[in-house]
């Protein structure tokens, strides 16, 4: 009777699967899950975010045609950079905790299917959060990060130092005017635009939030919104002078940028064919108890229009002396 040969295959999401995956673990970093940013998929190399800017185009009516204006155009690209997670555990560790029963009695255990989702569930989170890190203070030189839009920001010599605001330690009893100074130094041209938003720090939103509770202001005589003190907030949205504050998990303490979202960029090769996300089970390869998860992907930010962004306690080393 000949052999019997059966193949074992190891238990592995990719494929249609891979961009399933990629897209939980970078759209669930917080700036981009709750929109701040506009996102590019589907990068394969680089892509050319063209910017265009006029003087007064409008003159005096005459019975000639004159070109007298000036348009100027210009160019940022945007450079995915690739990414990995290389992991291996030991499905011994987890035989006492992780539904020993469903991995059976033997000594041989398989990997369930559901430990498989928890592992790219875990690992997808993690991911997310360093991604949400690396879009607003990422930098290329460490491994695991690419560049972040206050890394681009604090490099540009074209951004006006009338939009760099220096920045201070924000608390309940300053934040009131240093977010007034930002939205002071917001172009005319961009205020009430309907994407414009102040993407600021934790430390600087939890600010906000206290000092509107009104007692770190007045402790006997203002009960602060809608007179609830401290427990006015509910976690909803939360604005400045007309302009919506936007918490970016990812900004260092007393950071912040004013922007609209359609000027800031963030691209990745999501559904492009080099997405890959795999739990791999090495007992029928190399007899080990190990598991690895690997995980291959691209990420990476910029802006289109530098003029049109307000930055505050983000020190510019091509403007500062």
């Amino acid at each position: 009777m000949p052999t019997t040969t059966t193949q074992n295959a190891s238990v592995a999401y990719n494929g249609e699967f891979a961009g399933q995956y990629i897209s939980a673990a970078l759209l669930s970093a917080s700036t981009l899950e709750n929109g701040g940013l506009t996102v590019k998929p589907n990068i394969k190399f680089q892509e050319v975010i063209k910017t265009i800017s006029t003087d007064d185009i409008v003159k005096d009516a005459s019975c000639d045609f004159t070109a007298t204006s000036t348009i100027t155009l210009d160019e940022r690209t945007l450079t995915p950079e690739f990414q990995q997670v290389n992991l291996q555990l030991c499905k011994s560790d987890f035989q006492n905790d992780w539904e020993a029963i469903s991995m059976g009695f033997s000594a041989h255990d398989t990997l369930p299917s559901n430990f498989s989702d928890f592992l790219i569930s875990h690992v997808a989170a993690k991911v997310a959060q360093r991604t949400e890190q690396s879009i607003w203070a990422g930098d290329t030189s460490t491994s695991g990060q690419f560049n972040g839009l206050t890394t681009l920001l604090g490099a540009d010599a074209s951004l006006p130092t009338a939009n760099e605001i220096a920045g201070t330690t924000v608390s309940a009893s300053n934040v009131v005017a240093q977010l007034g100074s930002i939205v002071d130094a917001i172009p005319s041209t961009l205020y009430g635009s309907e994407d414009l938003n102040i993407y600021v720090s934790q430390n600087i939103a939890r600010a906000y939030v206290r000092a509107l509770g009104g007692f770190s202001v007045a402790a006997t005589s203002n009960a602060g919104s809608d007179n609830k003190g401290t427990q006015w907030y509910g976690g909803g949205a939360l604005s400045f002078d007309g302009v919506k504050l936007f918490v970016a998990n990812g900004l260092a303490d007393n950071t912040a940028v004013a922007a609209e979202k359609s000027n800031l960029y963030f691209g990745t090769g999501l559904l492009a064919d080099h997405n890959e996300v795999k739990v791999i089970d090495m007992a029928d390869i190399d007899g080990s108890q190990n598991v690895r998860v690997v995980m291959r992907f691209t990420a990476g930010v910029q802006y289109g229009i530098v003029d049109d962004i307000v930055t505050y306690g983000i020190a510019n080393t091509a403007n500062d002396e």
